[in-house]
């Protein structure tokens, strides 16, 4: 396949001013490297802070092109690369922080360990909506939790990115699952086989009776804050929490008065330090083993977005009104 010189790019000048069209030139890749042509980018919240620039722990020097999640078309390979071919679908969280080129262009020059296959049954779009919240869901659900079948697990935040996410893989491991949500997002949990809790509920409530008062055997926070706290309070005697939003000051007495466990899940270590980038990709190759048998299916919002319109994206997620993950066509 032939690489074009220039490449259509959304870029960010300035943090939180307006993204600008503009055509560059299309980057060379290193010898462990492929060059996707992006079909894809997946939008997260955490796209709109690094945007602003209101993230300390998710910096990218501007001007940068931002967009953490692909799908897209392997057009070129590096020397070294054996795994990939021209013409292979690929997805994965591959840029877009740290200095790294992100999704929102024609074309990136993409480290080829952070890439696994696209699952043939799901369409470019639904595929960029995954990688970001399915690592995360991943590393914190076996990587640090190490789920077990037969376990209890509660995922608050059960209808957002992270959550539904969470719960399918924690049902596909044979867990017994429950999450949290507000009265709207009922369907939307049980819809993903979880049993649904309404966040309003009190802690001792629930784990009465959903445990018999023992508490869950893992909890995941999608939210943090004070939804921390509570998971403290929901894990049952040397159970497991975890969290992908542990970032303020917490009593950790009632985690150790049961002698439970806690850890933090920070998703964007590998692309930040280039340790561990090698996992990511095998994560994402988990995913497409899920999704192609049929226990994995991402959420995404049906409306339609391009290089033009990446900020009325970005916007929406700003107002919270989504209704599963944007993608932007490119």
């Amino acid at each position: 396949m032939t690489r074009p010189s220039t490449m259509r790019a959304a870029v960010l000048e300035t943090h939180n001013a307006p993204l600008r069209l503009s055509t560059i030139s299309t980057p060379a890749i290193g010898s462990r490297e492929v060059l996707v042509r992006v079909h894809a980018s997946g939008v997260n919240p955490l796209d709109t802070k690094i945007h602003s620039g209101a993230a300390a722990h998710a910096r990218h020097p501007v001007p940068a092109i931002l967009g953490l999640d692909l799908a897209g078309v392997v057009e070129q390979t590096g020397r070294e690369v054996s795994r990939f071919k021209p013409g292979d679908e690929v997805y994965g969280m591959t840029g877009g922080v740290g200095g790294v080129q992100g999704s929102l262009a024609e074309f990136a020059a993409v480290d080829a360990d952070l890439l696994a296959l696209k699952p043939a049954n799901l369409s470019m779009r639904e595929a960029a909506a995954l990688p970001l919240i399915f690592i995360t869901a991943w590393e914190g659900l076996i990587d640090r939790a190490a789920l077990k079948a037969g376990q209890k697990v509660l995922v608050h935040g059960g209808a957002g990115g992270v959550g539904h996410v969470a719960i399918q893989i924690a049902r596909a491991f044979g867990a017994d699952v429950y999450a949290t949500g507000s009265a709207s997002q009922r369907a939307t949990i049980e819809g993903f086989g979880a049993v649904f809790i309404d966040r309003s509920t009190a802690v001792d409530v629930y784990v009465a009776k959903h445990t018999g008062g023992g508490g869950f055997d893992i909890v995941y926070d999608t939210v943090g804050g004070k939804v921390l706290d509570a998971s403290f309070e929901a894990v049952r005697r040397f159970g497991h929490v975890v969290s992908a939003l542990g970032w303020g000051t917490h009593a950790l007495a009632p985690l150790s008065f049961r002698a439970a466990t806690y850890s933090g899940v920070f998703t964007l270590l590998p692309l930040l330090s280039g340790e561990g980038r090698a996992h990511h990709g095998a994560i994402m190759a988990e995913a497409t083993r899920l999704v192609e048998a049929g226990k994995l299916v991402p959420l995404v919002d049906p409306r339609h977005f391009t290089l033009e319109s990446v900020d009325e994206a970005y916007a929406l997620i700003r107002d919270h009104a989504t209704k599963g993950k944007l993608v932007v066509d490119i």
